[in-house]
């Protein structure tokens, strides 16, 4: 089959129920998005699908045609680091790190929808799960770019 990720086309021979995340990591090196718990819960394999975060873990290959996916190598802009990533540098938030890919991107998604939104719109709509706990530098990653985009 064929996939549009990061704005090239992958020819890929993999079973139609083999998910997305597996094609990524497996078949084309796509490292970034990680394994969490396999059953679309912890969003650690959060990617973007035409647009949308979405749960790479549970969505079938074969439901993927002609759509287009973003993981998390590709939203850098011109080898420059996201306004998100950069705001997640500044705040210092990782600590293992491991969570980080599928969060930005659930957080990317949200941007999108909403370029400033409030507290209680960043905890509605980011359901990732972070064992290191580093929600707190999060929320003041994403409030710091939210605060910005406000004025903008």
């Amino acid at each position: 089959m064929e996939l549009k990720i990061n704005g090239n086309t992958y020819d890929v021979d993999v079973e139609p129920g083999m998910p997305l995340l597996w094609v990524l990591r497996d078949e084309l090196n796509l490292t970034g998005t990680k394994y969490g718990c396999g059953v679309a819960y912890c969003g650690a394999c959060t990617v973007h699908l035409d647009g949308q975060p979405v749960r790479s873990c549970a969505l079938p290959a074969a439901a993927l045609a002609g759509r287009e996916i973003t993981t998390i190598e590709g939203i850098e802009q011109n080898q420059l680091l996201s306004k998100i990533q950069e705001a997640w540098l500044s705040q210092q938030v990782p600590q293992c790190g491991y969570c980080q890919s599928g969060m930005i991107m659930a957080v990317e998604g949200l941007f999108k929808q909403n370029p400033s939104p409030t507290e209680e719109e960043l905890e509605t709509a980011i359901t990732n799960i972070c064992r290191c706990g580093t929600y707190q530098r999060i929320k003041e990653a994403v409030m710091q770019l939210s605060n910005e985009n406000k004025e903008a």
